[in-house]
């Protein structure tokens, strides 16, 4: 739109399937960056009401109707703000706005080059503050990952050595009962060793008094060797008869 070197934008809702200049639904405004200052013109209910059924504005977009104080209109309706006070805030919102604008017109080149620097380097730092603070963010996360994950690791050993103390009193305890209950065996054995060695005593005195017997039984087999005949005396008895 607009002619040679004097450029004019429209400000559209369309389908974000169709190109940037082709087909689009409705036409909402127009945007004359030439103009000093830059004007923009908007139908703001109907800007509202693409907002309410879900449109994206565009990052350039988004910029002018900021500036524009109609997204500070939308979000104030959307907090139940009377027509007077939003009215209100949007027309210190444009003067505010306009007036920076102004003063941005009067400086010269070589100023709008120093402040546009000023703003990359303050961008600059912006972005890595913002880097720094994610990092940190990060390293925060990952040190209390493995914080947790060591804490989770003690409490883990320490349960297993709870474990494997709890089953070893266990199995102490059982072999004592064991032990415990295996003595009372081993003292009826040792009751019944002496009642064993006083049968075979009392068998040992019943088999003396045969002993004795035997013994007396003696002399008789002495006084028989006595008296057979002496070879001898028969053979002198022989020769006198």
């Amino acid at each position: 739109m607009g002619r040679r070197k004097r450029p004019l934008y429209a400000i559209v809702a369309t389908d974000t399937r169709h190109p940037r200049d082709g087909r689009y639904i409705e036409d909402l405004g127009r945007y004359a960056p030439l103009n000093e200052p830059a004007t923009v013109s908007v139908a703001m209910d109907r800007v509202h009401y693409w907002l309410d059924n879900g449109a994206q504005p565009s990052d350039t977009v988004r910029s002018l109707l900021k500036k524009q104080g109609v997204l500070l209109a939308y979000s104030m309706q959307k907090k139940g703000a009377t027509e007077e006070a939003v009215k209100e805030a949007v027309e210190a919102h444009v003067a505010r706005h306009a007036a920076k604008s102004s003063q941005a017109a009067k400086l010269t080149p070589a100023e709008r080059r120093a402040a546009a620097l000023k703003a990359e380097e303050e961008e600059a730092k912006a972005r890595e503050a913002e880097l720094a603070k994610k990092r940190a963010e990060e390293e925060a996360a990952a040190k209390k990952a493995a914080d947790e994950a060591r804490k989770k690791a003690e409490e883990e050993r320490a349960a297993a050595a709870a474990q494997a103390k709890a089953e070893q009193e266990a199995a102490n305890k059982a072999q004592a009962d064991a032990e415990k209950a295996e003595e009372p065996k081993a003292e009826e054995a040792k009751a019944e060793e002496p009642k064993a060695e006083e049968a075979k005593a009392e068998e040992a005195k019943a088999e003396e008094p045969k002993a004795e017997e035997a013994t007396s039984e003696e002399p008789k087999a002495e006084e028989a060797t006595s008296e057979e005949p002496k070879p001898g005396a028969a053979e002198d008895k022989e020769k006198s008869a």
